[in-house]
């Protein structure tokens, strides 16, 4: 049974008796996009403002930096990874949508419902919280924050007195819109380091962890015509087992490059040409652990608590960093857009110019993610049509 799937009905469902029987408290925009108005963080948000003014004086210089530097690394990313998806075979699209369910190349688990909305709801919280604490350090009155729904996508927002933000200078109206992905990121850093200093040794100390499963595969090295594929598991590497990624690993670390090694699946046996990079032989896949088992004398709901603890931190952190680049594409409602508008209209003295610059941009990094996105529509739709099959039974 896909209890994901199962797990998203039930939520949503009573998500949507709540709305029902709370309507007049909910805002619905354009039919999908629905608001929940709350005093929810506002004093906390103006203390911390209060406090910390000079830090935040500085965080804005060094945000701002930061993030006019990663616009210019996600619009080059997306850009020369659109292009290679359309001109080379087999190339994964660079932009992966937040789903459950869905594999993320490159990425060793595939999220769960819960942690898909705990992660999304924690880092959503973070960003409009930062929005709203450098919105107080301009003094700028913050009408409301709260949650909300795009569809079933669940969101936060703070709701800024808008007026008063036009009056501000460039300086703090870019310090507010970059308070939410530069606070992405900081978090993001935290919780990798959260992830892998504490909650990763925790819980090898409480598992082994067994089996060599390909988890990635470059498609531009000869591997791609191995016939390995992605789930493949290995057993030996030139007829020496391996039992775990550690050992997968040392039996590579003798050979050459341009040596052809026999690798041993579950499905049968591959022949694969190892390259050179930096000196060294290297294969052209990522591996992951195929085989979990509890330690003797472990409690089984401690151990799969805390599995399930470092699971969540691994999201925050891959969902952070993601979300943080995303949002500062310089496009329309996104905080990158926002940047990129309020730089155009202070240096672009010609309205009629500036309008077009903003719209071709726009229209051209949507083409650049439907694209992209393409690919994962699919698998989102056969995930839905798969597991409503498993659900009823079908």
């Amino acid at each position: 049974m896909n209890y994901d799937l199962l797990f998203a009905l039930v939520f949503y469902g009573i998500l949507y008796l709540l709305f029902l029987k709370y309507k007049s408290r909910f805002d619905v925009q354009g039919k999908i996009f629905v608001m929940l108005r709350t005093k929810i963080g506002l004093k906390a948000m103006d203390r911390l403002a209060k406090k910390i003014p000079r830090t935040l004086s500085i965080l804005t210089y060094v945000g701002v930096f930061i993030c006019f530097v990663g616009m210019g690394f996600i619009l080059y990313f997306l850009v020369n990874g659109t292009l290679d998806l359309i001109f080379k075979p087999d190339i994964i699209p660079v932009l992966s949508p937040v789903i459950p369910g869905v594999e993320i190349p490159g990425l060793p688990i595939v999220m769960s419902f819960w942690h898909w909305i705990l992660g999304i709801l924690i880092i959503a919280a973070i960003h409009e919280f930062s929005h709203g604490v450098f919105a107080r350090f301009a003094e700028i009155k913050i009408k409301s924050s709260g949650i909300a729904f795009l569809g079933p996508i669940l969101a936060a927002f703070v709701e800024p007195d808008e007026k008063q933000m036009e009056k501000k200078t460039l300086k703090r109206q870019l310090g507010i819109m970059m308070a939410g992905p530069f606070s992405n990121f900081l978090t993001g850093i935290l919780f990798f380091l959260i992830w892998l200093f504490i909650l990763t040794p925790v819980v090898s100390n409480m598992y082994d962890f067994n089996g060599v499963q390909v988890i990635e595969i470059s498609q531009d090295l000869p591997i791609a015509k191995s016939g390995l594929v992605v789930g493949d598991e290995i057993i030996s590497v030139d007829g020496v087992l391996v039992g775990n990624v550690v050992e997968f690993s040392q039996s590579l670390d003798q050979k050459n490059p341009k040596d052809i090694i026999t690798i041993e699946t579950l499905e049968g046996i591959r022949n694969v040409e190892l390259v050179e990079k930096d000196g060294k032989a290297l294969m052209g896949i990522k591996v992951s652990y195929s085989q979990t088992k509890i330690k003797e004398g472990v409690n089984w709901l401690l151990a799969e608590s805390c599995l399930w603890l470092r699971e969540l931190f691994f999201w925050l952190y891959a969902i952070s960093l993601g979300i943080g680049l995303f949002n500062l594409l310089p496009l329309g409602p996104l905080d990158g857009g926002k940047m990129f508008i309020l730089v155009i209209n202070k240096y672009i003295k010609s309205e009629k110019i500036g309008k077009y610059i903003i719209k071709t941009i726009n229209w051209f990094l949507l083409i650049l993610i439907m694209v992209n996105l393409l690919p994962f529509v699919w698998k989102l739709i056969s995930w839905l049509f798969t597991g409503l099959l498993l659900i009823f039974g079908i």
